[in-house]
């Protein structure tokens, strides 16, 4: 799965986001494309989230990503 990362996490920096998807087999990119899983949401997303909303990317929050983590 590809992800990109937006906002400011609260409960991670960008780097340990990063290492977690990394670690779990998915790879992060800058730039959201049609080739885009998923957006990882902090606050203040920007324009990353208008691209994801345009191209039907799946959103996700910071505690739905910690969720998903723990599983």
């Amino acid at each position: 799965k590809t992800f990109v990362l937006t906002g400011k996490l609260n409960d991670f920096s960008r780097e340990e986001a990063k290492e977690i998807i990394e670690n779990f087999g998915g790879r992060v990119t800058s730039n959201v494309s049609r080739g885009t899983d998923a957006v990882l949401l902090g606050e203040s997303p920007g324009s990353k989230l208008d691209d994801a909303r345009r191209y039907n990317i799946r959103l996700i929050s910071e505690e739905e990503f910690k969720k998903m983590i723990k599983e």
